[in-house]
Parts: C-alpha cells; sequence; structure tokens
C-alpha cells in the first residue's frame, strides 16, 4: 500500500507527557501538512480515557505508547503508530517503510518499549497525570 493509498490514521497520546509533546512540536510542520491532509488526528487520551476501551486498551497504555487506528479499524501500538505516522507524514515516508522491515521493526519495537517504560515511569514519578 502506497502513502498515497494509507486509510486516515487517528492516533491518541498523551498531552500531559512534556517529552510526547516535544516529540509532536518538532514534526509540526510536517504532521500539519498529514493532518490537513486528513491522512492523520491527533487525540488526547486524557480527554477521552475510555477511547480505546474496545480494543482492551486503558488510559494507562496510550499514556505508556502511541496508539492509532485507521478508518479500517487496524490497531496500531508503540513503535507500529510512529511507523504508521511516519508513513503518512510528507517527507517522512521512508522512515515508515525502513521501522515496517523485518528485523528492523522487531529492534524498533524493543527499543521504542524499553524508552517508553522508563518514560512512563518518569512521568508518574512526576505526577503528570
Amino acid at each position: 500500500m502506497t502513502r498515497m493509498t494509507r486509510p486516515p490514521l487517528t492516533v491518541w497520546y498523551n498531552t500531559k507527557c512534556p517529552v510526547c509533546n516535544a516529540g509532536i512540536d518538532w514534526q509540526r510542520s510536517r504532521l500539519v501538512r498529514a493532518a490537513r491532509a486528513g491522512a492523520i488526528t491527533f487525540r488526547d487520551i486524557n480527554l477521552e480515557p475510555d477511547a480505546l476501551a474496545h480494543f482492551g486498551a486503558t488510559i494507562d497504555d496510550v499514556r505508556r505508547r502511541l496508539h492509532g487506528v485507521d478508518t479500517q479499524g487496524r490497531l496500531y501500538v508503540g513503535a507500529d503508530c510512529a511507523a504508521a505516522i511516519w508513513a503518512r507524514t510528507p517527507g517522512d515516508g521512508w522512515l515508515g517503510w525502513l521501522i515496517g522491515l523485518p528485523g528492523v521493526r522487531q529492534a524498533a519495537r524493543m527499543a521504542y518499549d524499553a524508552f517508553a517504560d522508563l518514560l512512563f515511569a518518569w512521568n508518574r514519578r512526576m505526577g503528570r497525570w
């Protein structure tokens, strides 16, 4: 599936996390273009804590890792969600493709999950809920 034919993606993230917000801000110009094109919508899980309950995802699951759902009902979590975002972001499609390669995907998931666990613990200690 090419970037042009990818279904739109809705991404839930923790706006109370300064690192999460910094990541979104860092790519703001690219993400704004993707959002304006209808490719990506960003939602604050703190405003919709039960938004992904039908997938079995709690608010803390989303505070720990990005979660995205495309219009075909596919759930993307963590590194897979990051890859789905990049695949839909002008100029970053190559990165989404790269993260999707066998071997790279597993390494990306491990690295993302390790970082996400540390970040989640730090945010909890700092009282960012």
